[in-house]
């Protein structure tokens, strides 16, 4: 059962349907038992990101989100989720993440049209179980402000070019991160949600 996670931000409803229609079997809550007890576990997310970090504290979610990854469960982030697993963010104000990535989250700069919305092709930088079936060029869809800055290059799996490198996905051991929106990227956005399911029921890691 892969649980996802509910703290009154994002799009659970489209994410959940997307695994439904994989074959997965979800819940979505906000209860921390059942995601302790859950065998992989989605973090989306559409917001503020101080907003979310302090309704995950105040759900007393981020112990139970710090114990199942220590525990080597499988953990993706989507959109605003694989920015809070990143150490700290600069959007509104200086504020701490889960720092399950040691990295940085940061707005864009520069003179070109913000925030970066619409079909981009990805750029596929190392292997990962995460992108079997994924191929370079292919398009998803992106709705975002802020990104990502990891401290080692090394958890960057793949990313686009919008005026410069913009992470895309990420993966640490059993951490993934997505930051465009894999529910409404169609066959590639499902292969991917597909290929995380499989890593749930393998326990294999990035």
């Amino acid at each position: 059962m892969i649980a996802i996670i509910d703290y009154g931000m994002g799009n659970l409803r489209s994410v959940e349907k997307a695994f439904q229609h994989i074959g997965a079997e979800v819940v979505v809550t906000s209860n921390p038992e059942v995601v302790r007890q859950a065998e992989g576990v989605v973090l989306p997310g559409v917001g503020a990101f101080g907003d979310a970090m302090a309704n995950l504290a105040e759900l007393g979610l981020i112990p139970v989100i710090k114990e199942v990854v220590a525990e080597g469960k499988p953990f993706l982030g989507i959109c605003l989720g694989m920015q809070l697993l990143f150490t700290s963010s600069e959007e509104y104000g200086e504020h701490q993440g889960l720092d399950l990535i040691r990295g940085h989250v940061r707005l864009f700069r520069g003179d070109f049209k913000i925030p970066h919305i619409g079909w981009n092709d990805l750029n596929l930088y190392q292997n990962s179980p995460l992108l079997q079936g994924v191929e370079a060029g292919d398009y998803v869809y992106w709705v975002h402000s802020l990104l990502v800055e990891p401290e080692d290059k090394g958890v960057l799996l793949a990313g686009t070019d919008y005026y410069g490198e913009v992470p895309g996905i990420v993966g640490r051991d059993n951490v993934f991160g997505i930051q465009f929106h894999p529910e409404k990227s169609s066959r590639v956005g499902l292969q991917l949600l597909t290929n995380f399911l499989n890593i749930v029921r393998k326990g294999v890691t990035a």
